[in-house]
């Protein structure tokens, strides 16, 4: 069998799993998932023996150490997986809900109602829990889904999907199988072979570093949602509480840095810098962060009695475009709000940019001004999250702006159509 013939095979599976998945209802669904989860807690020393594989093989090729934190699937890890199920199976069913109601003056009833999406392929590097997450997701929205997460995680992808397939067909024997479907080789080819079959492919959706998203997108005739990179802010007004401020900038950067939601640029309001940043940087230091500071920023640091205890250089142009996934953090002095506004609308990704300060209506203009897909007032970063947003587990984050923005839990999983009820009404 061809490449192109494997892969119209998965996505034929994948388009009549869908229509099979319409008959579904809340509580068999529900039942499914909750099936789900409790096996993937049931098979724990199973699925960390597969994944040590991959680990095993992440190392011996060079994965960094940020990228094998995001591959590896411990206790925690899989108990998230299995309560995202949980939450998701929690939350109300999106399918069927009457979204507008209208009646024309000659009798015609229009309801607008949600509709599953259809076929809907993941692709995505590196964190395994992504298959639990947009499996879950998917199958509860009515969408079937095609899987095709990064040759690192194979094993642990394979393993999952195996685990919750089989789960939910104990559970409820009309389950189809083929609602969760995972690509089953690395060739880089399957992508585009794959994405070219829109008579079965409704959408894409690809979660990853920017290289990724931007091939997926370039090569994909079906449409495509997405985020190219987090290129994340947090700027320390002057009117900040700086303590406040320091755990927040702490948590943005250093929590996980390797994911799209930590922040990757610190801008600092002029009046503060000189008493913010040296104690900023005594804090990061234990952390082993690199500075890349603009010119003032580098002055400061510099001179602070703590600048041997840090790595410190001064920052290209291009580093204030760059999403680095990594204990590295640009640092940028402003003078004032419009300047900080400004520097977000240049360098930004419009993925989630924060503000520090205690003058509510300089924090108002800062939410009002950022054009991004989250933005916070004295919040981290970190937020943009479908579990933080009360949304279950999440399927990815889109910075387009037409369609989904943001967290894409249940409800942007899903579309919409209009249903007309009449009495025999002709058009004249």
């Amino acid at each position: 069998m061809t490449l192109i013939e494997q892969m119209t095979q998965l996505a034929r599976q994948a388009r009549e799993a869908s229509r099979e998945l319409a008959r579904l209802t809340p509580d068999r669904k529900n039942r499914c998932l909750l099936a789900m989860a409790d096996a993937l807690e049931a098979n724990e020393d199973q699925l960390r023996l597969g994944n040590a594989i991959d680990l095993d093989w992440g190392a011996k090729t060079g994965l960094s150490a940020p990228m094998l934190d995001r591959l590896k699937l411990d206790e925690k890890r899989i108990a998230g997986m299995a309560r995202g199920l949980r939450e998701v199976a929690a939350l109300p069913d999106p399918v069927g809900r009457l979204l507008e109601e209208r009646v024309r003056p000659n009798g015609l009833r229009l309801r607008k109602v949600t509709v599953p999406i259809g076929v809907v392929a993941i692709i995505y590097e590196s964190r395994p829990n992504v298959t639990a997450d947009a499996a879950g997701l998917c199958f509860k929205s009515g969408n079937a889904t095609i899987l095709r997460g990064g040759k690192e995680a194979l094993n642990s992808n394979q393993l999952i999907a195996t685990i919750l397939v089989n789960a939910a067909a104990r559970a409820l024997p009309e389950f189809p199988r083929h609602a969760i479907q995972v690509v089953p080789t690395a060739d880089r080819e399957a992508i585009p072979a794959l994405l070219s079959l829109t008579q079965y492919v409704d959408l894409c959706m690809p979660r990853g570093g920017e290289g990724l998203i931007r091939a997926v997108a370039e090569c994909s005739k079906v449409p495509v949602i997405k985020h190219y990179k987090g290129v994340c802010h947090v700027f320390v007004d002057r009117e900040a509480d700086l303590g406040m401020a320091g755990d927040i900038v702490m948590n943005a950067k250093c929590q996980r840095p390797a994911v799209c939601n930590a922040m990757e640029t610190l801008l600092v309001d002029r009046p503060v810098a000189a008493a913010f940043l040296p104690a900023l940087a005594r804090r990061m230091a234990e952390k082993n962060v690199e500075f890349r500071a603009d010119v003032e920023a580098h002055s400061i640091l510099s001179a602070a009695p703590e600048a041997a205890g840090f790595k410190l250089r001064k920052a290209a142009e291009q580093d204030f475009f760059t999403e680095y996934n990594d204990y590295v953090v640009n640092i940028r002095v402003v003078d004032g709000l419009r300047q900080a506004v400004d520097h977000i609308a240049r360098y930004g990704s419009a993925h989630s940019d924060a503000i520090v300060t205690r003058n509510e209506a300089t924090a108002q203009q800062f939410l009002s001004e950022v054009d991004s897909a989250a933005v916070y007032w004295n919040v981290s970063t970190r937020f943009t999250d479908g579990g933080e947003f009360g949304m279950g587990a999440e399927i990815g984050i889109s910075t387009d702006k037409i369609g989904a923005r943001g967290p894409m839990g249940l409800e942007e999983l899903t579309s919409y159509k209009w249903l007309g009820i009449g009495q025999g009404q002709l058009r004249s």
